[in-house]
């Protein structure tokens, strides 16, 4: 059944009219209302500011901008807090089983405080990966006025005359242990690699959906690549606020800007700049929320047709703040959209369509920086993220295929039922060129939680094997990750998908190609093995990841909770 949710008009959230609102206007007087605050919009401020992880932990100065530019164009800001978990410090961890949990925690948060309080609209400030997919998830189920404030990039690290960031932590492992760093080199990148607040430099999954909400038209333009050390971030904080005001005047709501050519548009930005494999994850849970018809298949037809354009990590050289000196997310929708790859009439934020907003931006990139390469000369004529089929991934899987050489390989499998066991045998130099290492059991119920590999991928980098060992996964790889790797193997191996009965040493292919991934054993004998397996009992049977486990959908379909 299709249930429709019973939205209210969201300009009868006020409480100035009828007696009966008189107890509700008590509350207000306690915290400093006067009689003419309640004929202002009351909005939101979803504050993602924590002191867990530096991605977030330079939000409030946002926040406080926020706040003080909405009362300044006459709206009354009632603030509230959203959680996070940083990937980056729980990476290789239990606590990395939270990480996807916590995109429903956060859109929960968001949808319950927006309606719970009838507010007029809600401005949401995030830093870390799940920031963005959640606060958005939250802002199209209340589908008030809403705006996305990225938290910002980070800024590099230095040592040794070279840029760092997390993911150079995570590789650096991997040359320790094979003998190619000093434990020195190793503790003073560890030192080094993250300087201050803001998110992971790299297009990484933090700058990777940020880049993507500015394409969609729910954040500002170039507030996505911005750090949050410098000053234009607070401004762009600022700005925000004054043009969610004005959005709500005019009753501009989310799923008014997210829909279908919204979405190609963000996907066609993501596929430009080389972005991170959990987009393709989030982007079906935000069509989900948004009512928008998206599958898995639609991101395989948007990166045949959309260029990379970007040199980025973790597959190039640059990082955000390069990006952003060079043009920002705005050069490159300019030149997607003078090729005829993005919609120009898709409404934005701001009132302004897609085109109107991009009018003044050259169609071709600066000759003078080598981030944003022209449309004549791309880093890849394709796209990077490919949708893989086979008898292992029938429902999908997601590879990331730029940067490979090759992205074509046969070979035994090394089979792993947990993230641990496998990152010990890399560091123990069990795994060789050649290998296709199978980490299972991973998956949205059977992590549960589907945790990002960047440790063993990473690892793998760092020994030299990134491009020679295959990894495939029902888990997930963090935006940092790249390599021969496929993630997001569906169905999943906790409800019997085929990657459960891959014995050590079977034969596997993948070809990114031919889009393939493929367990050559005969059917028969996958048969034979699918009846004598026994589904695992559930890892958790209390809280948050017991519900995620019991609830969560396939990957194909972005492990929402609610699709019913």
């Amino acid at each position: 059944m299709d249930i429709k949710p019973i939205i209210m008009n969201p300009r009868s959230r006020n409480i100035t009219e009828g007696k009966s609102r008189a107890p509700n206007r008590s509350m207000y007087y306690a915290m400093g209302y006067e009689a003419d605050d309640f004929k202002k919009p009351m909005i939101g401020v979803a504050n993602g500011h924590s002191t867990i992880t530096p991605c977030n932990s330079g939000l409030q100065k946002l926040t406080d901008a926020a706040i003080d530019a909405i009362e300044a164009a006459g709206g009354n800001a009632q603030v509230f807090g959203t959680p996070t978990i940083s990937d980056g410090m729980a990476m290789g961890t239990e606590g990395m089983k939270y990480s996807l949990v916590s995109r429903e925690v956060i859109s929960d948060c968001i949808e319950t405080s927006v309606q719970g309080q009838w507010m007029d609209g809600v401005l949401v400030v995030g830093g870390c990966d799940k920031n963005m997919p959640g606060g958005l998830m939250g802002m199209l189920r209340a589908n008030v006025p809403a705006i996305f404030v990225y938290g910002g990039t980070i800024l590099p690290g230095h040592y040794k005359g070279k840029d760092l960031n997390i993911v150079s932590v995570f590789e650096a492992v991997g040359e320790n242990a094979a003998g190619r760093m000093s434990d020195e080199d190793l503790l003073e990148i560890e030192r080094r690699a993250v300087p201050g607040p803001g998110s992971c430099g790299g297009m990484y999954t933090a700058n990777t959906m940020s880049s993507a909400f500015e394409a969609l038209g729910i954040s500002l333009p170039f507030s996505s690549t911005m750090a949050n050390p410098h000053e234009e971030k607070v401004d762009s904080a600022r700005e925000s606020a004054k043009v969610l005001v004005e959005a709500i005047k005019k009753d501009l709501k989310p799923r008014d800007i997210v829909t279908r050519q919204s979405i190609e548009n963000a996907v066609a930005v993501i596929m430009a700049t080389g972005g991170s494999t959990n987009a393709v994850l989030h982007f079906l849970a935000i069509a989900h929320a948004a009512g928008v018809e998206w599958s898995i298949d639609d991101f395989e037809r948007m990166r045949v047709k959309t260029p990379v354009l970007c040199n980025l990590k973790p597959s190039g050289e640059y990082l955000a703040v390069d990006l952003h000196r060079a043009g920002g997310i705005p050069q490159v929708m300019k030149m997607l959209l003078v090729a005829g790859l993005l919609n120009g009439d898709c409404i934005t934020i701001t009132g302004q369509t897609i085109a109107e907003v991009l009018k003044d931006v050259p169609d071709t990139p600066r000759a003078d920086q080598d981030v944003i390469r022209p449309m004549s000369n791309p880093m890849y004529a394709q796209g990077h993220l490919a949708i893989l089929k086979g008898n292992l991934s029938p429902e999908g899987a997601v590879a990331k295929i730029t940067g490979l050489k090759n992205p074509v390989m046969t070979g035994p499998a090394r089979v792993f039922d947990d993230e641990q066991t496998a990152m010990a045998a890399i560091l123990a130099n069990k795994i060789v060129a050649g290998d296709v290492m199978v980490l299972r059991y991973l998956g949205p119920k059977g992590g549960p939680g589907m945790p990002e590999m960047l440790a063993p991928t990473g690892a793998l980098v760092g020994q030299g094997l990134g491009e020679s060992v295959g990894l495939i996964t029902d888990g997930r790889f963090s935006g940092g990750t790249w390599g021969m790797v496929v993630g997001h193997v569906a169905p999943e191996a906790a409800v019997g998908g085929t990657i459960a009965f891959i014995q050590e040493g079977d034969s596997i292919t993948i070809d990114a190609h031919q889009l393939l991934l493929q367990l050559n054993v005969s059917d028969e004998e996958i048969a034979k093995r699918r009846a004598a397996w026994t589904a695992p009992l559930p890892r958790y049977t209390r809280g948050v990841q017991a519900k995620f486990a019991f609830n969560a959908s396939t990957a194909s379909k972005g492990a929402v909770l609610d699709n019913y």
